[in-house]
């Protein structure tokens, strides 16, 4: 190295100083440290196929959030975030002949392509101006390297191979400590502003009070978090009866949006959770968390293996299905205006909070490529578009697995809406939540409107195609789940909807994105 031995620590999903090998190993190899954020202008354009905004208004928040938080953190620690607009490959290259004493840039590898290539290009900058490149892999709970697999090619197909030889044959790394101090950087060099949401081309969201993500990005966010999930409410020991829930923030862990941007890190979730299994207790709960960042694992292998297929529209297994592209069906999807309640209650949710629940996710995915036949590219578009937590990898493998194209063994999966929604929502509480237009509507009717009789909807003050739609598709499965009335209000009966026991299902995932094996 140089003299002075610079290093520039590139930060892009790695938004943390705790079990980051990066900083640890900057800390013991560097004599002046860069950390540096990119806001990357591609980051703010559009969608591949459809040009839907890549980055929306509650992800953008969440990453606002989460760089002036890390900023902070490493004030205390007597360094600064140093935050920059523009090209990463551009801003590096400036930086280096800037600073004239760079020796290493060094980064966390990605998996999807459009990551892989500015990593190529931060490789060739670096080489034309004789500066040493330093990679780590951090991204999942179990390390590349130490996958029981000769290559990445054999990563098997099938989830549960995959969970069972790693579970068998792989171990867990330790953590890496979180430095006390972290080294200063070179003197005179511009901290730089975090962009505003109008620099961006964006609008600051509103807030919702009903949402079930009311949580701020961040490192030191994520931490309290899992503390109080974890030590203080000791709810994780109940996290698998209450996971498919619907409403409120403790239903499920809800680390899904820091683990995307690396606020937190998978092994100290893994570490956490045997702390708590050694100290409290160890049940199907505790180790149901661990399941599910092993899902996790498994989406960004995929994506490791089979490369642009993930986003391709004929899937891994090159299956030709004859995907529409009917928008009009598909606004009324994204716009929660489908005429089937719980359709729209979930996607009203996402669109006002950047959030819904695994059991939303399965169902919306289900109905908009099994009962709507529309191109599921769409979907994973939209969900990129919105999601508070999107994760390219997660997002795509689930979203081809909800469409019968991905890491998918059973032929013709298919969520029945209206049992789906009475197992979940069986009072109908959750929709009314979303769908106000319906509140008039009691107890589980509420998942069916369009056959109750006149009187009931006069009563509950819905008029069909006036102030709710009928339905754009009837799928022949949910009249088996309708309980059709002749008359009288739904109250009049006392009707509460049926009552259902959701059944389990032994690799049902995942709660960190987009659940996985479902009830039909």
């Amino acid at each position: 190295m140089s003299a002075t031995r610079t290093v520039i620590c590139l930060l892009r999903n790695d938004l943390r100083l705790h079990d980051n090998e990066m900083f640890y190993w900057a800390q013991r190899n560097a004599e002046h440290i860069v950390p540096l954020y990119c806001f990357d202008p591609h980051h703010y354009q559009g969608t591949y196929h459809f040009n839907f905004p890549k980055t929306g208004p509650f992800r953008l928040r969440f990453l606002l959030d989460s760089v002036k938080d890390l900023r902070t953190t490493l004030k205390k620690m007597g360094s600064t975030l140093f935050v920059r607009h523009g090209k990463p490959e551009d801003v590096v290259s400036d930086l280096i002949k800037q600073l004239g004493s760079v020796a290493t840039v060094a980064f966390h590898e990605e998996v999807a392509s459009e990551e892989k290539c500015l990593e190529k290009k931060i490789k060739d900058i670096c080489s034309q101006n004789k500066v040493k490149v330093q990679t780590f892999w951090g991204s999942t709970l179990y390390h590349r390297d130490d996958l029981p697999f000769s290559q990445i090619r054999g990563l098997p197909d099938v989830y549960t191979q995959f969970r069972k030889a790693v579970e068998s044959q792989s171990r867990v790394r330790p953590v890496f400590p979180t430095p006390e101090q972290v080294k200063s950087p070179p003197p005179g060099m511009e901290e730089g502003p975090i962009p505003t949401f109008e620099a961006l081309g964006q609008t600051e969201p509103l807030e919702d009070c009903r949402s079930a993500f009311p949580c701020h990005g961040g490192e030191t966010e994520a931490l309290a978090r899992l503390k109080h999930y974890f030590w203080d409410t000791n709810a994780i020991a109940t996290y698998k009866e209450t996971r498919n829930g619907l409403i409120g923030v403790n239903y499920s862990t809800k680390f899904s949006p820091w683990l995307a941007l690396g606020c937190i890190s998978p092994r100290y979730i893994y570490d956490q959770i045997k702390r708590y299994e050694a100290e409290r207790t160890a049940n199907q709960s505790t180790y149901w968390v661990i399941f599910e960042l092993l899902w996790r694992d498994y989406f960004k292998f995929v994506g490791l293996k089979y490369g642009n297929q993930i986003f391709h529209i004929n899937g891994l297994q090159d299956k030709h299905v004859p995907w529409k592209t009917d928008m009009t069906l598909f606004n009324a999807w994204k716009e929660g205006r489908t005429g089937v309640p719980f359709v729209d209650a979930n996607m009203r949710e996402l669109a006002l909070t950047g959030f819904m629940s695994n059991r939303g996710r399965q169902n919306v995915a289900s109905f908009l490529t099994k009962d709507l036949g529309l191109d599921w590219r769409l979907g994973a578009e939209w969900f990129e578009y919105l999601l508070v937590d999107h994760d390219v990898c997660s997002n795509y493998g689930n979203w081809l697995y909800s469409a019968g194209i991905g890491n998918d063994p059973r032929e013709n999966r298919k969520f029945n809406m209206i049992k789906q929604g009475l197992d979940y929502d069986n009072n109908g509480d959750y929709i009314r939540q979303w769908v106000p237009e319906l509140q008039g509507i009691k107890g589980g009717d509420v998942h069916t409107p369009w056959a109750l009789s006149n009187a009931a909807l006069s009563h509950a003050q819905v008029q069909l195609n006036v102030s709710y739609p009928s339905p754009i598709v009837i799928a022949p499965e949910w009249s088996r789940h309708i309980n059709k009335k002749s008359s009288g209000p739904p109250s009049a009966k006392g009707k509460k909807g049926p009552s259902f026991t959701p059944r389990q299902h032994k690799d049902r995932g995942i709660d960190f994105y987009f659940s996985k094996k479902n009830n039909f």
